[in-house]
């Protein structure tokens, strides 16, 4: 059995979160990019692209993420693709994150009201025009809370990345755990990393829902 101090493990369990904090960084940024796209098919008049949003929500939100990973990571080589855990952990999650934000921005979108279209249609505006100076600036407001809440969906999932051998704070600790045979503390730090990860987000995005409340009573 090898021997390590707390403070080896905590070092090393610190130094493999920042490899959480990158890769729910890049599913996040990547989600946003491909959402906002898709979110505009979504809300277009294209019966057929508002199908094709809705399937791929369907596909991404009715199936597990831990499957969709094994897919990615066990099923592309079998198609002559071979890609590491980092890059099936990437794409994955990034597919994943923007299936859900498309559904929590489009209930933004929805939630501003219908008068506003029919002022920006007064004003002789297109529809695009109408979604990017009339609908997109309201949306946003009531979106910044929910989807910083989801932020930290995103960063808790991560660590089912661990399943396909990507190296982040997980399976670190696992892979300490079996060096070192004390699961308990070691998985309690892991613990304590992702709660001091993800509780200022939860915080933050309580405190924006609660400024959002409130300008509305007013």
């Amino acid at each position: 059995m090898i021997e390590f101090s707390l403070w080896d493990i905590a070092r090393n369990l610190i130094i493999a979160s920042r490899w959480t904090v990158l890769l729910s960084l890049i599913a996040f940024v990547g989600g946003s990019a491909i959402g906002m796209i898709l979110l505009a098919m979504r809300i277009s008049h294209n019966r057929i692209l508002q199908r094709g949003v809705v399937w791929y929500v369907e596909l991404f939100q009715g199936t597990p993420l831990l499957m969709q990973l094994f897919i990615g990571f066990f099923g592309l080589p079998l198609l002559g693709i071979d890609v590491s855990p980092w890059a099936a952990a990437s794409v994955t999650l990034t597919l994943y994150t923007s299936a859900y934000l498309i559904d929590i921005w489009r209930g933004c979108v929805e939630a501003v009201p219908r008068g506003q279209w029919s002022a920006g249609a007064s004003l002789g505006l297109t529809y695009v025009q109408q979604l990017r100076y009339v609908i997109w600036p309201q949306a946003l407001r009531i979106a910044v809370a929910p989807t910083v809440g989801f932020l930290v969906q995103v960063v808790k999932s991560t660590a089912l990345t661990s399943i396909i051998g990507f190296t982040e704070l997980t399976k670190t600790g696992s892979m300490i755990t079996n060096a070192v045979f004390q699961p308990f503390p070691i998985y309690g730090m892991v613990a304590l990393i992702y709660f001091a990860m993800c509780f200022p987000l939860t915080w933050y995005a309580r405190l924006l829902e609660a400024r959002h409340q409130l300008a509305r009573q007013r």
